[in-house]
């Protein structure tokens, strides 16, 4: 299958990679533009970026992307197919409905729970003992797509968001190429999330940063390994 990845941060490298390896071939890949900093402010790429230029892959990196122009480009690779895996922005219609087979997800969370942009963070710091990835077909809202397969992880006691999220990136990374390998064979049924067992896992803030001196010491052990290493307790 001709495949386009979407993924700006280090959590998207493994899910590249396994794609890479795959028997399908990535024709495209689309992440965040490159941004200032440091002290010096000088544009860093993307992690995701790096992988693909090494790998001699073609790269958009829009400002925005609900233009003619965007879609435009990206209906010129012609995917059957768009993985995405941290890509930091919601895609709209028109791009869900480009590829035949649609637009797969991998999630740092067992859905419903933990829908949002800090999946990882949050699941530390409400004390979770496990969490997982979840492979979706998305659609418009956030994280709230039909599951496709969906594998446990293990949060040990002394895991924080830092150590806990690169093995969460290595299983995104497998399960995506097990989903679509299932896709592929049609033995895959999308199972519609259950919205009433649904949790948001809203993007971190520095203010989050700050402690509440009033909760407990057990609940205050698990903000500062959530908010380990951004931004910090």
């Amino acid at each position: 299958m001709r495949i386009v990845f979407m993924g700006t941060p280090e959590f998207a490298v493994p899910s590249l990679e396994a794609l890479l390896r795959s028997d399908d071939q990535v024709v495209g890949v689309v992440s965040q533009p490159d941004r200032p900093k440091g002290r010096g402010q000088q544009l860093v790429a993307p992690p995701v970026k790096l992988v693909a230029e090494r790998a001699g892959i073609p790269i958009l990196q829009p400002l925005k992307i609900r233009t003619p122009e965007f879609l435009q480009a990206l209906s010129a690779w012609q995917p059957d197919l768009i993985a995405v895996a941290a890509y930091g922005r919601i895609l709209h219609t028109p791009i869900l409905r480009l590829p035949p087979i649609g637009c797969v997800n991998v999630h740092g969370s067992l859905l419903p729970k933990y829908r949002g942009a800090a999946p990882v963070q949050w699941a530390v710091i409400n004390g979770e003992t496990e969490t997982g990835i979840t492979t979706m077909l998305m659609d418009e809202g956030m994280d709230t797509g039909p599951m496709l397969l969906q594998e446990k992880l293990e949060i040990s006691p002394d895991d924080t968001a830092g150590t806990l999220a690169p093995r969460l990136a290595e299983l995104g990374g497998r399960l995506l190429v097990e989903t679509i390998t299932q896709l592929k064979a049609g033995t895959l049924t999308p199972t519609k999330q259950d919205d009433g067992q649904a949790t948001l896992a809203p993007l971190l803030k520095k203010e989050d940063g700050l402690i509440d001196w009033t909760m407990n010491a057990t609940a205050l052990a698990d903000r500062v390994r959530g908010l380990s290493p951004w931004p910090g307790a």
